[in-house]
């Protein structure tokens, strides 16, 4: 809101401003047009000094010098100057402003001189009034003279306009990217969900912009959610097909033969236990993507990291034995935090157990837990002897249901290292995979100890 309050501000201060300014004005000109209500002749020592060089000149060089100097300052532009004997005719035979002939009389009325007209006697006797009337003054006197003074109302009427002016644009500024928005909330609510705002309005800048991105990243995220909702019920339904089909067909073969109906019925059993499986895995990820955003209920315990994977590694270690396998344990520092233990301990689990499964017969899984007290970090490596994962998707390996661009599938549904990736993001962690030297993959988890 600070920046959009000085904007206010400005707008409001710009608007008394311009108000004054009109009350100044107004204030001005009623001073100016009382000072020359009666204005009709230019006045001033611009206009003296002409009244005074024609004069002069009528007296040294009489009335063609006069009739000359003043043909000259008409064709020059400079200045018109009249000048009118007893009987109102001009020397030039101009018509003859009557309005300035008669105030310029009153001023030199008994003979006065006065800055506005002069009375000149030439040598013949021939008297003449020399003056310049108001059209030949500026611009401002000009208009004053025939407009007479401001009213009183243009102070209120040049406050008006200022505020409507910049209540206007105000109202421009905030309604624009408000108006934006009520169609864009309209158009997600249609189910348009790539709808964006912040090209529209980022470049106002300010709180509107920010208004703007926020907008967009709520809609990124619903984006999000939805096609994560639609892929999920997608990946779900296809795994499920193939459970409920062996089942169907189980239940077919004990209908058809009851002699094997107890073999049919350990296969029902095998797939109704997979079926379960895969059904606690998905509530664990639904429940875990949503942790990552919105917080997590369960249970935060202090813990000591290293002792829970070297548990991990030793039930690992006694399993594998007997396919042949081996899992090592080394670690390097003491780690403690308060962290949700079960959700940690399925984490890493996964990823050994993982491991376990593909590091070829005969070879030993290397588990390490290594305390770095540079970032205040947990680090586990967990690095096996297997296929390895071709470079292009190392980074798909903790997508839900991933099985590999070769098609191969083995035991399990893929769901795993999703449930790593996730439970390491909820606690501030991530995840990395890289291929190791001489065969085999290394799974790098990292977790914050502050």
């Amino acid at each position: 809101m600070g920046r959009l309050f000085w904007k206010f501000l400005f707008a409001y201060w710009a608007a008394m401003l311009v108000a004054v300014a009109g009350v100044a004005m107004t204030a001005w000109l009623l001073q100016l047009t009382e000072r020359d209500r009666e204005l009709s002749l230019d006045a001033g020592p611009r206009a003296s000094l002409i009244l005074g060089s024609a004069a002069a000149t009528a007296r040294h060089g009489g009335l063609p010098a006069l009739r000359d100097v003043i043909e000259d300052w008409r064709r020059s532009g400079q200045v018109h100057l009249f000048a009118v004997d007893d009987a109102g005719r001009d020397v030039l035979g101009r018509d003859v402003p009557l309005e300035a002939l008669q105030h310029a009389r009153q001023l030199t009325t008994g003979g006065v001189e006065s800055g506005r007209a002069r009375q000149i006697r030439l040598a013949d006797g021939e008297t003449y009034l020399l003056f310049i009337p108001i059209e030949a003054a500026p611009f401002l006197y000009r208009v004053l003279s025939r407009t007479g003074p401001p009213s009183p109302m243009l102070p209120l009427v040049t406050g008006a306009l200022a505020s409507l002016i910049f209540g206007a644009l105000l109202a421009r500024y905030v309604a624009r990217p408000i108006r934006v928005l009520h169609g864009a909330f309209a158009s997600l609510s249609d189910g348009r969900l790539d709808t964006r705002v912040s090209a529209v309005i980022g470049r106002q800048g300010g709180d509107v912009a920010d208004l703007g991105q926020g907008f967009d990243a709520m809609a990124h995220r619903l984006q999000q959610l939805i096609t994560s909702q639609q892929s999920l019920l997608h990946d779900v339904s296809h795994e499920l097909r193939s459970p409920l089909a062996r089942l169907q067909a189980a239940i077919g073969l004990a209908r058809q033969n009851p002699q094997r109906i107890e073999g049919s019925l350990e296969r029902i059993e095998h797939e109704a236990q997979r079926v379960d499986e895969l059904v606690e895995q998905l509530l664990t990820l639904s429940r875990l993507e949503a942790s990552v955003h919105a917080g997590s209920r369960e249970r935060v315990e202090r813990t000591d990291l290293v002792d829970l994977v070297a548990s991990i590694a030793e039930d690992a270690h006694f399993e594998a034995q007997a396919s042949g396998r081996s899992v090592t344990f080394t670690s390097k520092g003491e780690a403690v935090a308060n962290v949700r233990a079960e959700l940690l301990h399925r984490a890493v689990e996964n990823v050994v157990r993982n491991a376990v499964k593909y590091t070829q017969p005969g070879t030993t899984v290397d588990v390490v837990a290594d305390v770095d007290t540079g970032d205040n970090a947990l680090v586990v490596r967990v690095a096996d002897r297997g296929p390895g994962v071709p470079d292009g998707e190392l980074s798909s390996i903790f997508e839900r249901f991933y099985r590999g661009a070769d098609g191969t599938a083995g035991p399990g549904f893929g769901l795993g290292l999703a449930i790593t990736k996730r439970a390491i993001e909820a606690h501030g962690g991530r995840v990395t995979a890289r291929n190791r030297g001489g065969g085999g993959l290394v799974l790098e988890l990292t977790l914050p100890l502050g």
